[in-house]
């Protein structure tokens, strides 16, 4: 008759992990090499949403200018036009956005601040993969 190694009652399991904010909230954030899936930035999702939104009202014509529509949605022209800004975004970023993929660089903040305007440039900054030809 064999005797086992009795079993320990409480078990220890190191994660190391760090917690980020991000889009004003907070988050797991593990170590390079670790796979997780991402979560969708819904405020990012949320604000191309709304930029792709607000580009097809005013080419539809039914409103002739942004302060026209930012006055019937009632905020800041100045706001409506950055966020506007999110429809010169590659397809591949958006597409990348949409699927919770993009790096945690890429929040609303920073694209509302400064982006690349050329497609490649953003391919580089936030590397997203080239459409195919």
């Amino acid at each position: 008759m064999s005797r086992s190694k009795p079993v320990p009652e409480t078990v220890t399991v190191h994660i190391p992990f760090r917690l980020v904010t991000r889009g004003g909230r907070k988050e797991v954030q593990l170590p390079d090499g670790a796979s997780c899936q991402r979560k969708m930035d819904n405020t990012l999702i949320k604000a191309l949403a709304r930029a792709f939104r607000w580009k097809r009202m005013l080419e539809s014509g039914e409103f002739a200018t942004i302060a026209e529509l930012a006055e019937h949605e009632r905020i800041a022209p100045s706001y409506m036009t950055r966020v506007m800004r999110l429809t010169l975004l590659a397809p591949e970023t958006v597409e990348v956005i949409l699927d919770g993929r993009q790096e945690p660089k890429v929040t609303l903040a920073r694209l509302m601040s400064y982006f690349p305007v050329d497609w490649e440039e953003q391919r580089a900054q936030y590397r997203t993969p080239r459409a195919p030809r």
